[in-house]
């Protein structure tokens, strides 16, 4: 992993008073992960560039810790020696912990005065939210910010982006704040702590972010992925910064989604596309079915109360979602042992899982609309052309209905965490598109009651896999 910092302003070389860290030398040191090395690629009055490099040993990292069959692969196979993460945040403490602090008893001033700096991060994993996160992360602390996305492989471009991002960030600024910023932000990007999380997360998260994190329009998903998303620690931290009134941030991704549900509630839709889902499933006369993006398990609960379903397994990418789904099923009285037959995995719907394959059908209940539109192609791949099960009932919104909605504005989408919604020509055409690359036949019907102009306010194809190969859309 490798960071860059550099300055323009002469003599450029300050810059190794404010890192205690001489230009002229290569410094090596021991951490409990691996090594760190610092080196300067120039350092001229000009021009000076100090290079932070992380070598990770997942080898000793995985030896340190005891684990299951099922990760010892992800600890040795990962993207951590490459990629930012909460190691790069140890390392500037450990490596540049006086820089941080702010701390320079040979030039005092020079660490109090803005200077222009550019950090470069070679490797930045931005999980969730993508780039527009991380410009809605650092530009209101006043950067400018390029960043360049990697695909996942340049020899084959089918397979879509990555995650991950070479980020320039530019600003005139004291040292210490830019790396305070890293400090905090580049854990909150990769949305992942190496190490456990307690109350003292808190108090760096205080110390390191307490000048500018409570004026920053992200502070609550700031608190809430540094924390691990721990609601006590984040309502701790929140409080501490001075906000009135403080929410789970748990509990404001479920208020999404209770807001959607009121927003549909005039047309009793949510019941119905349960209802509906469920009916096409039965039909379908499966016995072993996935409900991928199961979030907190409502489809979950219903088909398992259903015998004619041997195995409900359910999918969703939030732990927090398959926390929550478990414990409303172990509240759940399930007839005749049913609910030893419903499962839950954690994953990505855009990843290849060969758990997921050979099953009868798949559900798909209002979740793509939840994807980047340029993971798509992924999610396809993985669904259709890997998994390929027998039957796909997937629903999505009808964004041509969104003018019945009284509360809510025009060019809105219906949920927070919607990333598009498709009119019944585009879904049309989209099922179109996947029946004839994967050889699936599809039935696309309205669901809910239909408006003569607008249609019906959701939408549901039901794609059946085709022995010979080829697809169509039946009208």
């Amino acid at each position: 992993m490798l960071l860059t910092v550099t300055t323009t302003r002469s003599p450029a070389t300050d810059l190794g008073w404010l890192l205690h860290k001489h230009p002229d030398k290569v410094q090596s040191f021991d951490l409990t992960f691996g090594q760190a090395h610092v080196f300067y690629s120039e350092a001229a009055d000009e021009r000076c560039t100090a290079a932070l490099v992380l070598d990770v040993d997942p080898v000793g990292l995985a030896r340190q810790r005891r684990s299951t069959g099922n990760e010892l692969l992800a600890q040795y196979v990962n993207d951590r020696p490459y990629a930012a993460s909460s190691f790069l945040s140890v390392a500037l403490s450990q490596v540049f912990g006086s820089a941080l602090n702010g701390s320079c008893k040979a030039k005092p001033e020079l660490a109090e005065t803005p200077l222009p700096l550019v950090a470069r991060l070679t490797a930045l994993p931005c999980r969730r939210g993508g780039e527009g996160f991380l410009r809605r992360l650092f530009e209101p602390l006043g950067y400018d910010v390029s960043a360049t996305r990697h695909p996942l492989d340049t020899h084959f471009p089918e397979w879509g982006e990555s995650p991950y991002f070479t980020v320039e960030l530019s600003a005139t600024v004291r040292l210490a704040d830019l790396l305070s910023h890293l400090y905090v932000l580049v854990p909150v990007l990769d949305d992942e702590k190496h190490y456990w999380v307690s109350t003292d997360e808190v108090d760096k998260l205080l110390r390191h972010g307490g000048n500018w994190l409570a004026a920053h329009p992200e502070k609550e998903q700031i608190a809430a992925r540094y924390l691990r998303r721990q609601g006590k620690l984040v309502k701790s931290a929140l409080s501490s910064l001075g906000r009135d009134e403080v929410t789970d941030p748990d509990e404001a991704a479920a208020a999404q989604d209770l807001a959607e549900e009121r927003l549909e509630a005039r047309v009793s839709l949510h019941e119905r596309r349960l209802a509906t889902v469920h009916a096409a499933l039965r039909a379908s006369g499966a016995n072993r079915v996935l409900d991928l993006g199961c979030g907190e398990g409502k489809l979950l609960r219903l088909l398992a109360t259903d015998p004619q379903f041997k195995e409900v397994v359910g999918v969703d990418v939030s732990v927090r979602s398959l926390e929550i789904a478990r414990q409303r099923l172990d509240r759940q009285r399930l007839p005749d042992n049913l609910g030893d037959r419903v499962k839950l995995l954690h994953g990505a719907l855009t990843y290849r899982d060969a758990r997921l394959e050979g099953f009868d059908a798949a559900a798909l209940v209002e979740v793509i609309e939840h994807l980047d539109p340029p993971r798509l192609g992924a999610f396809e791949r993985a669904l259709f052309g890997a998994a390929r099960p027998g039957v796909v009932v997937l629903t999505t919104p009808n964004s041509e209905y969104n003018v019945r909605f009284e509360n809510l504005p025009a060019g809105k989408f219906r949920h927070a965490d919607h990333r598009f919604e498709w009119t019944r020509a585009e879904f049309a055409s989209w099922c179109a598109g996947v029946c004839a690359t994967h050889g699936y036949t599809a039935r696309i019907d309205p669901l809910g009651d239909v408006d003569a102009e607008v249609g019906a306010p959701s939408q549901m194809a039901v794609f059946m896999r085709n022995a010979g190969g080829s697809g169509a859309v039946l009208n």
